[in-house]
């Protein structure tokens, strides 16, 4: 009897684990471990190549292994690809730092917000939310059919194309487009 019920805890616990792990979404093909901060699963992302570069080359690395809670809206490579190469090259470049920075932290929110709370928000906001960021920006966040679309302050739109990525200090939504600040 003792033997049963050890036996059925411990795959019910098993099932309670599996399925944490199967609510977070896979991102570039890579697991994402909501047991690990934003900094740790971004750099697991084989579509987030640039985007950990440039957080190292802005000095951004500690700030978002911090406690947060931050929402990260967090370009692919193919977002960064839209840039021309020479602009990203300059950006990179460590007198453009504090440029990179800002940009980067155009893309941070400091809050927990998951894409059904942003989502009530933007019905709530008849269909548009301001979203002020960390860098100062404020997008405005809008639904597309069933994907969460943000536009930065040039009017430049990036889509949502995976959400809800959990984080231990966040949360991260996978976009498809760099979002600037007002130039």
């Amino acid at each position: 009897m003792i033997r049963t019920t050890f036996a059925a805890a411990t795959l019910a616990l098993s099932t309670i684990a599996t399925g944490a792990m199967a609510d977070n979404p896979m991102v570039g093909g890579a697991e994402m471990l909501e047991s690990k901060n934003i900094v740790e699963n971004a750099v697991n992302s084989p579509i987030h190549t640039t985007l950990v570069a440039a957080v190292k080359q802005a000095g951004l690395v500690e700030t978002l292994m911090g406690p947060g809670p931050f929402t990260v809206f967090a370009p692919t490579d193919d977002a960064f690809g839209m840039i021309k190469k020479d602009s990203l090259d300059a950006l990179m470049m460590d007198e453009n730092k504090a440029q990179l920075a800002t940009i980067l932290t155009c893309h941070v929110v400091a809050a927990d917000a998951m894409s059904d709370a942003i989502g009530q928000m933007i019905a709530d906001d008849n269909g548009t939310h301001p979203v002020p960021t960390v860098g100062g920006c404020t997008l405005q966040a809008k639904m597309d059919g069933d994907k969460i679309t943000l536009t930065d302050e040039n009017g430049r739109v990036a889509t949502v194309t995976t959400a809800d990525v959990k984080q231990s200090n966040g949360v991260i939504h996978v976009i498809d487009r760099v979002l600037l600040p007002k130039q």
